[in-house]
């Protein structure tokens, strides 16, 4: 793994202080800060965490180029370097940069895409129902801006949003992912409220470099059909069927849309070795601008476990 082609984005993020008074501790390099936050979101693991990790594990110390008697990052540094990640925009261009270097490999083919959508949950809020109702109407509660209670608002996420699936309820975000269908990596991402349908985030993840595209039957509608036909008329869109309330599906329409999900289900190979691998789809943020940040990590991260693994079956070459 070529670490270094990292080097110049980090840098455009947190620029090294060349005026600086010498004396006291040199700065952490940029690279193994970086390193950190992909270990982070390897394992699951929070700033403090992290700190402890690194002085615990020998592996860690040795991926990071740290020896024995080197001290880990403490967990506001770890913070600190995220905040300029998040602050730079930085985190949306390693993880172009990485599928780029993936393209010029022939790692990532495009020649089939996967699109689909995963929540991710946030800690929930214990919230009144008035002051939900204040927070889904774009406002804030009075009582949270006045001065006694601006702890409280630091601590309250009103971008985030409750969603309900199969009896399931989420609070948080959602990860809308596009991902090749050869690699299994993923090679686009938005990331919006969880009460977002999956289907309103489609038109921003396609291409005309896209040859063909799978879906569940979240993605049908003629409003679908017409955009495709209208900007990108030559993709072959494989899109599961739905039926509706007297208008069940055909048993042809069963067949075909088993046909499609042998090829659909790829993607959920990838939001399984998220949730079983890398301590599962939550962070640990608040606000949308951070959740993009984290979540941005997370996916940029599985692309890096999913090239180890790809090397280890002999199915992409060095980047050496």
């Amino acid at each position: 793994m070529n670490w270094t082609i990292f080097q110049p984005l980090l840098d455009k993020a947190k620029p090294n202080k060349t005026d600086a008074v010498k004396g006291g501790r040199p700065p952490l390099s940029n690279l193994m800060m970086f390193k950190v936050a992909i270990l982070q979101e390897l394992y699951g693991v929070a700033n403090d965490s992290a700190e402890y990790q690194i002085n615990d594990r020998l592996s860690w110390k040795r991926f990071l180029g740290l020896t024995l008697s080197d001290k880990a990052p403490d967990g506001t540094t770890i913070w600190l370097f995220r905040e300029k990640l998040k602050d730079s925009g930085v985190y949306d261009d390693l993880f172009l940069l990485f599928n780029e270097t993936m393209e010029k490999l022939g790692v990532i083919t495009h020649k089939g895409s996967i699109v689909d959508a995963s929540f991710v949950d946030v800690p929930r809020q214990r919230n009144t129902r008035e002051e939900n109702k204040t927070i889904k109407e774009g406002g804030v509660p009075e009582a949270w801006e006045t001065e006694e209670n601006a702890h409280m608002l630091a601590q309250k996420d009103l971008d985030a949003a409750w969603a309900k699936k199969n009896e399931e309820v989420h609070y948080g975000y959602k990860d809308h992912v596009l991902c090749d269908m050869d690699s299994k990596m993923i090679v686009d991402y938005r990331v919006t409220a969880a009460n977002v349908h999956d289907s309103q985030v489609l038109m921003a993840l396609m291409e005309e470099k896209y040859r063909a595209l799978w879906a569940d039957s979240a993605y049908t509608g003629i409003k679908t059909a017409l955009w495709f036909e209208a900007n990108i008329p030559h993709i072959q869109l494989n899109i599961n069927e739905k039926g509706y309330r007297n208008n069940p599906l055909t048993c042809e329409q069963k067949e075909n849309n088993r046909e499609k999900s042998r090829i659909r289900a790829r993607i959920e190979h990838v939001f399984g070795h998220i949730s079983n691998s890398m301590g599962g789809m939550v962070i640990r943020c608040i606000g949308i601008e951070r959740a993009e940040c984290a979540i941005a990590l997370k996916n940029l991260a599985y692309n890096l476990s999913r090239y180890v693994t790809l090397r280890r079956l002999n199915r992409a070459p060095s980047m050496a």
